[in-house]
């Protein structure tokens, strides 16, 4: 079935639900993993406010606690940052990168204008991987 999975981290508490599910996931079927957290370039984040950050939770924090989580589970586990403008870009490069044949991520399941406004990086990886994808919700 699935030999390497690729979650995608932003730090958010339902990201944290979908980390604990990928880890549960791949300890079942003997996988590995990969974590991902995606920034905008520093160039961005200079000229505009970034939504949606963080900025006391840097992303190697993120990624240490997916590291902490994956080691007590016995997973193998690997940690990526990537720094893009498009996180769903960046998703689904690293994917493929790495050799991944699924993508488990949250989704916070806005609807109506919101969903419009806002986007959604979940429904765009959706929409443009070719690689399986497991929405946490």
């Amino acid at each position: 079935m699935y030999k390497h999975i690729l979650l995608p981290t932003d730090g958010s508490k339902l990201s944290e639900k979908a980390i604990k599910h990928g880890i549960a996931l791949a300890k079942a079927l003997n996988a590995k993993i990969t974590a991902v957290t995606v920034s905008p370039p520093l160039s961005t984040i200079a000229s505009e406010s970034v939504i949606g950050t963080d900025p006391s939770k840097p992303p190697a924090q993120y990624l240490g606690m997916v590291r902490k989580a994956a080691a007590a589970s016995k997973v193998v586990c690997d940690v990526m940052h990537v720094e893009n403008d498009q996180p769903h870009q960046a998703i689904i490069a690293a994917a493929k990168k790495q050799r991944c044949d699924l993508i488990v991520m949250a989704s916070h399941g806005r609807r109506g204008i919101s969903a419009l406004v806002l986007g959604s990086v979940t429904a765009k990886v959706l929409t443009h991987s070719t690689i399986p994808v497991l929405v946490y919700r």
